[in-house]
């Protein structure tokens, strides 16, 4: 869907360029746009490899450990249905920890793991589980301590403080991930009223033999 809807911009520009006689501004901001993108992709690159060495450094000094021990009851909490002992937990316990660092390349992986996993434990495979809705929500709107993307697009852009957003991001995203987590409850909630799970079936009864 987000393709087509992409797709429809770009025929519109077109033709609103013909119309107007102005192609050659569209040639020029489709340059203009890949340029800046190739600058800004190269001024992520160190940022993103700072943030990615520490994580590995927290993670050989136990702090990675230290964390997800610190996020477990809340994991636990939002995904009950999950067991206890399946490797969704820490791949989710890992896209929590970035994405609250606000490396979101670095939570993407371990998200798709954590779905690969949740899915392994779908009864349907058609139809996504509550714990698969809930780590979408988790993931869309986590909370961020440390913006490092944005922090490094600002610098590539020659902002004059490029920092300053950590105090609102931090506010943004807590209030984001609090509106998720009260929907997804909400969904829940609304779904076994609807839809309560069937009770499980009893075992077949024995056939009993009278012996003439």
């Amino acid at each position: 869907m987000v393709n087509y809807i992409w797709l429809f911009f770009i025929v519109i520009g077109f033709i609103a360029a013909a119309a107007q006689g102005r192609i050659d501004i569209v040639t020029e901001a489709a340059f203009e746009g890949a340029k800046t993108g190739v600058t800004v992709c190269f001024g992520l690159i160190s940022v993103m490899v700072f943030w990615l060495g520490m994580m590995r450094v927290a993670e050989d000094g136990g702090l990675l450990k230290k964390v997800a021990a610190l996020l477990n009851p809340v994991v636990r909490f939002l995904f009950p249905d999950v067991p206890k002992d399946h490797p969704a937990i820490g791949y989710i316990m890992s896209n929590m920890s970035a994405n609250l660092l606000g490396l979101g390349n670095a939570a993407t992986p371990m998200g798709i793991k954590a779905m690969e996993e949740l899915q392994k434990l779908n009864p349907n495979k058609d139809t996504a589980t509550p714990a698969m809705c809930t780590l979408l929500a988790i993931n869309t709107s986590s909370i961020t301590l440390i913006p490092a993307t944005l922090i490094a697009i600002r610098m590539n852009f020659n902002s004059a403080n490029p920092a300053e957003i950590v105090g609102t991001t931090l506010i943004a995203t807590a209030i984001a991930t609090i509106v998720a987590i009260a929907a997804d409850r909400w969904f829940r909630i609304v779904r076994l009223r609807t839809h309560p799970p069937l009770p499980p079936a009893a075992p077949p009864s024995e056939s009993t033999h009278v012996k003439g």
